[in-house]
């Protein structure tokens, strides 16, 4: 396959249970986008609402320009978001579970292209072209199984922070850390019409540095895998027991989405706690207070993880007219700081032992010249026994990730006799071999330009 560029996200949602597709188009998205156009005050960004488009190309464009970040309205063309809607609604028609998927999982977990903070590209119809027929005649959970063996045989982990691949670029390069890695089988499941969502644990509480995965929305539930590392069941990872001992798990959402908790927000997008998934847990209230022992409203209350010898932030509220925010988190430690104005405070405590913290803002500067004592505790493993498998769905496993990884190697394999014609064909030095190695699968695309 020789991937090209297409676009983003689009659908059009159907009933939980019914056959037949409902209206996406609810007085709120409706409503919040005439907001938005009035805050862009650019009509040149709208114009492919001027088009006849079909009432279901214009509900998913409205959603989508509602929710998107701002600056994707500036940076990609309306032809781009028209084409990926016009893709996802072919995949809900054509996929046998798409009359199936509740209007709330079409909209926020299979319409939108953007997914973390990746560049948007066509990778949708793309996918969608290559995933149709591997999937067809399959249940919606074995199609999940089997698009993420699809996903490993396109990439393998490799860690970096000097990149964000977006999903094509995954492809063509072949590796991916957790975090492209999951961006990427996200992008693969929705292409086929299937809700999913990245999982990221900010910061682990037991140890530095932090993991994404994915979840998908299966047969009334949701459900997790690992992003290009395929099991022959849901539910089951290596990380399973790590996120046992977490603190926070949350999950990135655009537009707004009830019956989940939120743990903060971060321009356009909305950030859901998916902890009770992974970990026992404890709703931990904090009370504001100021130094007259008044409640203290709309102070920010910053939720944070020790990870990398620091406080990192993993969730913010703000008080309420009782002066009280809360977090449903693991059983451990958290550091709480409260600041509203110039007036501060910071205090960490064990969830594990106490569900509710008081703080007393003050304006009194911080003591930069003493130290203090404490200890950092981590959760207990609490993670739920994963489904076992039988020896016969074991080997089977072994013998796809063999496969998948002849299949990724010799499509990005390196040809040193190609090499050494491009070398010799227009005169570059010997050093120009590292970097054609180094291509790998965008070798097609350098000898073109």
């Amino acid at each position: 396959m020789k991937l090209r560029h297409i676009a983003i996200a689009a659908i059009i949602s159907a009933a939980a249970c019914g056959a037949t597709a409902q209206n996406i188009a609810t007085p709120k998205v409706k409503a919040d986008f005439k907001e938005r156009q009035e805050k862009v005050a650019n009509p040149a960004y709208f114009t492919v609402f001027d088009r006849n488009l079909t009432p279901q190309q214009r509900e998913a464009l409205e959603f989508l320009y509602a929710y998107m970040p701002l600056p994707d309205i500036a940076d990609y063309s309306g032809d781009f978001f028209l084409t990926n809607v016009d893709a996802t609604l072919r995949a809900r028609k054509e996929m046998p579970w798409g009359k199936n998927i509740p209007d709330r999982e079409w909209r926020h977990f299979v319409l939108p292209l953007r997914i973390n903070n990746e560049a948007l590209d066509n990778h949708r119809p793309e996918f969608y072209a290559e995933l149709k027929d591997r999937v067809k005649g399959l249940s919606m959970k074995d199609a999940i199984l089997e698009v993420n063996h699809w996903c490993h045989e396109k990439a393998t982990y490799e860690p970096s922070d000097s990149r964000t691949h977006s999903p094509l670029a995954t492809v063509s390069s072949a590796i991916g850390r957790c975090g492209e890695e999951s961006t990427f089988t996200v992008g693969a499941l929705r292409a086929v019409g299937i809700p999913a969502r990245q999982i990221y644990t900010p910061r682990w509480a037991h140890c530095d540095d932090n993991h994404a995965w994915v979840e998908v929305r299966c047969g009334g539930a949701w459900h997790f895998l690992g992003a290009c590392e395929p099991e022959e069941a849901l539910d089951r990872g290596w990380f399973t027991n790590a996120a046992g001992r977490a603190m926070v798990i949350h999950s990135r959402c655009f537009g707004a989405l009830s019956g989940e908790e939120m743990i903060s927000r971060a321009g356009a997008a909305t950030f859901l706690n998916n902890l009770p998934r992974y970990a026992k847990t404890r709703r931990l209230t904090v009370a504001v207070q100021d130094e007259a022992g008044r409640p203290v409203e709309g102070a920010r209350v910053i939720f944070g993880i020790l990870n990398y010898s620091a406080f990192f932030p993993a969730a913010e509220a703000v008080t309420g007219s009782d002066g009280t925010a809360g977090l449903t988190c693991g059983l451990g430690s958290i550091h709480l700081r409260a600041v509203k104005g110039n007036a501060w405070c910071e205090q960490s405590v064990n969830a594990a032992e106490t569900d509710r913290a008081e703080l007393v803002l003050t304006e009194a500067p911080p003591a930069f010249d003493t130290w203090e004592d404490f200890v950092s505790r981590a959760p207990k493993d609490s993670a739920p026994r994963p489904p076992q498998l039988t020896e016969a769905q074991r080997a089977a496993g072994r013998e796809k990730a063999a496969a998948a990884k002849e299949a990724r190697e010799r499509r990005t394999m390196f040809d040193p006799a190609r090499t050494e014609a491009i070398v010799q064909r227009y005169g570059y030095s010997r050093a120009v071999c590292g970097l054609l190695e180094k291509s790998r699968g965008n070798l097609e695309n350098l000898l073109d330009f």
